[in-house]
């Protein structure tokens, strides 16, 4: 009996440490997150009626997609001068537009609970045709090299094709401390996606591979840092985020914010 009570001890030691080994491992799988810190370079005027869903610079142009039923438009911007180019509004009064990307001269705009991705030639801003996202809600949306990548408000982003919007792959994105959900507004580069964080004030920048947070910019009282003046009943949530193609800075702003900011970040 006794002999017996020390084999069922042992074979339970040896189930404990076989969990703590793959625990550890499994931890191990993660990249130490990095607190990225970053430099105010420069402000622009925004208009403070946007309600930012979606911010991409294409051929040295700003798009701009504001959100809202019966309020959703897609506006181009000459941004040194924040001359609005073009503005087009979705003439439907029950959708409220989402997410905007450009991939090969074409933009793609998400809706929020319609399923619908307007797709417009990007120079024109004419909309040629139709297509359907298979998700209950579409939120941000950005591209690599192959692929559209959207979002829709969970820890899950979506490697699309973009002729026909079929997901191809879906993208689990996780912290040390679990699934990273309420990711929004996005942008891709160079094998890493940003991403906004619903209602808080905080980047993610995403391993596109793995979906592993590897780090975090923290932007809380950056319009206080850019020395800005504003109304804090009247702008929301951060949202917005462009990458300046050449410079490696980042364009971002907010719903109702007054201002673009131009940031670089210290890596």
């Amino acid at each position: 009996m006794k002999n017996i009570l020390l084999l069922f001890i042992n074979v339970l030691l040896l189930i404990l440490f076989t969990c703590c080994n793959s625990t550890d491992e499994k931890n191990s799988d993660y990249a130490v997150i990095k607190n990225i810190g970053y430099n105010i370079l420069k402000t622009y005027p925004h208009d403070t009626s946007f309600f930012t869903e979606g911010l991409e610079m294409h051929d040295s142009i700003l798009y701009e997609s504001s959100g809202l039923e019966n309020q959703s438009y897609i506006v181009k911007i000459n941004l040194p001068g924040n001359k609005i180019i073009q503005k087009i509004k979705i003439q439907d009064p029950n959708i409220f537009g989402e997410g905007i990307t450009i991939f090969h001269d074409t933009l793609y705009q998400l809706t929020y609970k319609n399923k619908m991705v307007f797709v417009y030639n990007a120079n024109k801003l004419s909309n040629f045709k139709n297509l359907t996202f298979p998700k209950n809600e579409g939120w941000g949306m950005t591209h690599d090299t192959t692929h559209i990548i959207a979002g829709d408000g969970t820890n899950q982003l979506y490697f699309i094709e973009p002729a026909t919007f079929r997901i191809i792959s879906t993208l689990q994105v996780s912290d040390n401390y679990g699934p990273s959900a309420n990711l929004n507004e996005l942008e891709y580069d160079n094998g890493f996606i940003y991403a906004n964080v619903w209602q808080e004030n905080t980047i993610l920048k995403i391993d596109a591979t793995t979906g592993n947070v590897v780090g975090k910019i923290d932007l809380t009282g950056i319009l206080d840092k850019a020395g800005v003046n504003y109304n804090k009943e009247k702008i929301d949530v951060l949202n917005g985020i462009a990458l300046l193609p050449g410079s490696g800075h980042l364009l971002i702003t907010g719903k109702r914010w007054p201002v673009y900011i131009e940031i670089y970040l210290q890596e």
